[in-house]
């Protein structure tokens, strides 16, 4: 047995006070990040559960868009792991996530579609994307994000960071780094832009490890609705260009394509 961690309403009532403006003022979208938003023990103990990657049956991504592991269900979560994400989708946390957002009637995912624990490996990313917009087994629209990070020690030159692009993508407006016991809630929309696009460069032995949870309401404001979608994946101005490069070369014989070359290289000699 353990002993059972619970939010309570006092506390996460004076954080929804004190960052309510914040949220919904914040630039390129409405998010807040808020460091140590739980105690170190509790997430000390989410830590020594956390599977390691090939100990338990991942969902493994291996895509030009994204490179990761993501748990499904809840099936090989630890005994406490469970239990503090059961908390995520308490009344109690439920009704602080709207006192923050003004995001009234959420609904957690008892389901974890796409939540729950989530790992990246060396060399692993998350291309900049919008995510998929609604819950297809509860016929919900997915309004807000909650992620918790569980990395002690983590560098910056780790990488890993969360950019939060703007709607225009031609910038990341702000960068959050994944360290440990920082708590993070963003609005989802089709325009909340947002990944980790370069390759993890963290030891190889680490690995960058968080808690998603999603939440959901029955319906939303009009100029939010769209057609129901999967991930929507962005190109950075680089990538588009690189993209283009890619897409001429699969169609260009490789002899015009060596000729171009030779040509660009005098070119540049000259």
């Amino acid at each position: 047995m353990f002993e059972p961690f619970y939010f309570s309403s006092e506390p996460l009532s004076a954080l929804a006070d004190q960052h309510r403006d914040a949220f919904r003022n914040a630039r390129p979208f409405p998010h807040v990040v808020l460091n140590d938003f739980l105690p170190n023990s509790v997430l000390d103990k989410v830590v020594a559960e956390f599977p390691e990657p090939g100990s338990t049956p991942w969902k493994r991504f291996d895509k030009a868009t994204s490179k990761k592991l993501a748990s499904e269900g809840d099936a090989f979560f630890g005994e406490f792991t469970r239990h503090v994400l059961t908390q995520f989708n308490s009344a109690t946390f439920l009704g602080f996530l709207e006192d923050l957002t003004g995001i009234d009637g959420l609904v957690g995912d008892p389901y974890f579609e796409g939540g729950g624990l989530h790992q990246i490996e060396r060399g692993g990313f998350l291309k900049v994307h919008a995510d998929f917009n609604r819950h297809e087994k509860l016929r919900l629209d997915r309004r807000l994000n909650v992620l918790v990070y569980l990395n002690k020690d983590w560098e910056e030159s780790y990488g890993g960071a969360l950019e939060l692009w703007n709607r225009e993508m031609t910038r990341a407006e702000k960068r959050i780094f994944p360290v440990f016991n920082r708590f993070m809630v963003f609005a989802t929309t089709d325009f909340a832009y947002h990944g980790h696009p370069e390759p993890l460069a963290c030891p190889p032995d680490r690995t960058r490890r968080s808690m998603a949870l999603y939440y959901y309401t029955n319906g939303r404001p009009t100029q939010e609705q769209s057609s129901g979608h999967s991930t929507l994946y962005q190109a950075r101005p680089g990538e588009r260009r690189a993209r283009a490069r890619r897409a001429v070369e699969r169609v260009t014989p490789p002899v015009l394509l060596d000729a171009a070359r030779h040509a660009k290289r005098r070119m540049v000699s000259h």
